[in-house]
């Protein structure tokens, strides 16, 4: 009878495909969920990293440009008001609320500096909101997809005791297969969760870094223009 048992178990197809086809409506939709958020994670981890990388390349050369000891003014002009870098984008906030604090007659007006501050900082949150957008996809996909896989497993599991209870048998044939279905949602459910709490935390703290180098720049811009404004 083990032996005949070891056999049906030995013929049986244990591959991912297999498991999956094998498995209930309800398991081969938690895994479909699963698997369309692997997919989803990795395109948002892929685009963050291309993008981090174009921005860190973007505000190394504008810092050359911005130090190189150039008029600004001739900067701005050059960039113009609405540029693609996102530190460009910073400094024409501030340039052009900086021409705006002039009357016509060549002097400021008051509260000029307050102003530019604020304008920079409301291009930085810009440029934050679009540094961070879909890292909450991420940090969703890590927190949720193990629960989810979880759920497809005691699904699996629960079905693979009815066949049994059915079948009135509880040999290998029976239960391996149902066990292995079940736990494959589990799998799916980590494949997709682990990567996605990693990069998480990886990419929240290079925009975090981004977006200080920023404020940074914005604090000694902003101090360049008062110093001028004081003499």
């Amino acid at each position: 009878m083990e032996a005949e048992t070891l056999a049906v178990a030995q013929e049986m197809d244990f591959s991912l495909w297999a498991l999956y086809a094998r498995a209930t409506l309800i398991v081969k939709l938690v895994m479909l969920m699963l698997i369309v958020a692997s997919f989803w994670a990795w395109s948002i981890i892929i685009q963050k990293i291309l993008m981090y990388r174009k921005a860190r390349t973007e505000a190394e050369v504008f810092d050359r440009r911005f130090w190189s000891g150039d008029p600004l003014d001739e900067l701005f002009d050059e960039i113009g008001p609405d540029p693609d870098g996102q530190s460009e984008r910073v400094f024409a906030a501030g340039m052009m609320e900086w021409r705006r604090s002039h009357r016509n007659d060549g002097g400021l007006i008051a509260g000029a500096t307050a102003r530019i501050d604020r304008s920079m900082d409301v291009a930085i949150v810009k440029e934050s909101e679009k540094l961070q957008s879909g890292l909450q996809v991420l940090a969703t996909v890590g927190s949720t997809a193990p629960f989810i896989g979880l759920f497809g497993t005691v699904w699996g599991i629960m079905n693979a005791f009815i066949e049994i209870a059915e079948q009135q048998n509880t040999n290998l044939a029976v239960v391996a297969p149902g066990i292995a279905e079940a736990l494959l949602a589990t799998g799916l459910g980590l494949l997709a969760a682990i990567p996605a709490v990693i990069f998480y935390n990886k990419l929240s703290a290079d925009a975090d870094r981004i977006v200080a180098n920023y404020e940074a720049f914005a604090d000694e811009f902003a101090t360049i223009l008062s110093r001028q404004l004081d003499s």
